[in-house]
């Protein structure tokens, strides 16, 4: 069985699904994902310079 979907299909199909996601998406959602955008940002960074640091201390 062979499916042949052409390009207006797949066009379809993905704004379909991409206007699905966004009317579904609210302003909470997105200020949540901020904010934990920047909490994971902020703990990456500080674990970057305390691995630093101790190897730093290590090395010596």
């Amino acid at each position: 069985m062979n499916q042949y979907f052409d390009s207006t299909t797949k066009a379809g199909t993905a704004g379909g699904t991409l206007l699905t996601i966004f009317a579904n998406i609210t302003s909470e959602d997105v200020i949540k994902t901020i904010i934990l955008a920047g909490i994971g940002a902020a703990v990456s960074f500080t674990v970057t310079v305390f691995l630093k640091v101790m190897i730093k201390r290590f090395k010596k």
